[in-house]
């Protein structure tokens, strides 16, 4: 089951983290068709926020097609999102620590990583825009726990 985290810093509403952490979720393979989702009550006493937050998070999911509402039951995942299949995530995040570790030896702390990352996100989906969303760490998503 997915654990959600908030940022009260990044300037990304509530309800947004916590679709942005479903979504997350659902591109690494954490979250698949079927899975519950936490009950609203549950998510409201771990991260002390209100009721209506978690629930418009919920709807907004439902919006989208990838979770539906089960009256007495909760929310549940109905649709997923597109991932990269395992062996190139592996060949993928490998070759990511390799460059933060040079980035981490030229003096870059994380904020520094974090903007270089964003710009260069945000260049490479302005110069060719068929290349996919523009989703993740560019449009302020937060970190995930399963």
């Amino acid at each position: 089951m997915i654990e959600f985290r908030l940022d009260p810093a990044s300037g990304v509403p509530t309800y947004l983290q916590l679709v942005q952490q479903v979504e997350h979720a659902l591109r690494l393979g954490y979250l698949k068709p079927g899975d519950q989702l936490p009950k609203v009550r549950d998510v409201v006493a771990n991260l002390a926020i209100n009721p209506n937050t978690v629930l418009k998070a919920y709807k907004d999911l439902e919006t989208k097609g990838l979770a539906v509402g089960r009256p007495g039951q909760g929310t549940f995942i109905q649709a997923a999102l597109s991932q990269v299949a395992l062996p190139e995530l592996a060949e993928l995040r490998k070759s990511l620590l390799g460059w933060l570790t040079t980035a981490d030896a030229a003096g870059l702390d994380e904020d520094g990583i974090v903007a270089l990352v964003t710009r260069a996100l945000r260049d490479f989906y302005e110069r060719c825009p068929g290349q996919g969303g523009r989703g993740g760490a560019a449009s302020g998503e937060t970190e995930v726990v399963a």
